[in-house]
């Protein structure tokens, strides 16, 4: 009986450090750099009972409007949030960010990721007079399925009809897939089957495979959308990323240049799908000096 009660109490203890270490870990992440201050849970859109919203996070003291800079979150598109967002450090030098959250593929596919991107993009414009921003200057910044939807971002035409424009005036594109067509996980090969690719991240966000539905993959690939009128872009990927294969940003740089777009190329040495390699003072100065250059015009 002492054996049980001992077990039952070391198995308490277990599970309260358990969880006072993931609250730790969340606040952790959520702590804002000196001199920035956030506006949580802005809501930018209700697509269905649940709203979207986004968090903004702007520096403490600052003159006149500020230019912003939108960051998508990854997660395979099917997990993810707005939380412990990683570009906060931006608004220390003198930008607001925008954190935003989109539907995952549980509640939506495509094209429902990119429209709730162009939705927050729009509200921002909206609301730049109240959150004194800078509506002619927004940039988008994004990793993995954020670097995906960002890249679509810039590269994607205007949607008809809108009031307020959904386009973006500069990117940062962290390894993101710019097509889905030939990403590893979405076709069958000698190491993976056709009931695997079913189960994709990329057939889940579409519907169905690429190969049944190769159109509505190219819509969804920022690759087939460069044209001359692109915003700059700043690339980069680790050189040993096996999540999204180095490939898929060379032909997506290749394409910017080819339309004679501005685009950076970085290689991320010895780095894989993301780390701390993509944190370093080297690849924050080029951020910042990409976003001043693009933004702060």
């Amino acid at each position: 009986m002492r054996s049980i009660c001992v077990s039952l109490l070391l198995a308490g203890v277990m599970c309260l450090s358990l969880a006072y270490a993931s609250a730790a870990k969340k606040s952790k992440r959520n702590e804002l750099p000196e001199g920035v201050s956030v506006l949580r849970d802005l809501e930018y859109k209700a697509p269905f009972a649940r709203p979207l919203g986004l968090d903004l996070y702007r520096p403490e003291k600052f003159e006149g409007r500020l230019p912003v800079v939108v960051w998508v979150h990854g997660g395979g598109w099917k997990n993810g949030s707005k939380e412990g967002c990683p570009a906060k450090w931006l608004a220390q030098r003198g930008f607001a960010v925008a954190s935003i959250s989109y539907r995952l593929t549980h509640d939506a596919q495509w094209p429902a990721q990119i429209d709730d991107c162009r939705s927050a993009v729009r509200w921002l414009r909206k609301n730049a007079r109240r959150y004194r921003l800078d509506p002619d200057h927004i940039g988008a910044w994004g990793s993995s399925a954020g670097g995906h939807l960002v890249a679509i971002m810039g590269t994607i035409d205007a949607q008809k009809g809108e009031a307020v424009s959904s386009r973006v005036q500069a990117v940062c594109d962290w390894f993101g897939p710019t097509d889905l067509l030939t990403m590893p996980p979405n076709n069958v090969s000698a190491t993976r089957t056709i009931e695997q690719v079913r189960k994709s991240n990329g057939a889940k966000l579409l519907g169905a495979t690429v190969r049944d539905i190769p159109e509505k993959a190219k819509e969804a690939s920022g690759l087939y959308h460069v044209s001359s009128d692109d915003p700059p872009f700043l690339v980069m990927h680790g050189d040993e990323d096996t999540g999204v294969p180095i490939r898929q940003s060379e032909r997506f740089v290749a394409a910017l240049k080819k339309a004679k777009v501005p685009v950076t190329y970085h290689v991320v040495k010895g780095a894989g799908h993301g780390g701390k390699l993509f944190k370093t003072d080297e690849v924050n100065a080029m951020i910042v000096k990409f976003f001043n250059a693009t933004l702060k015009s």
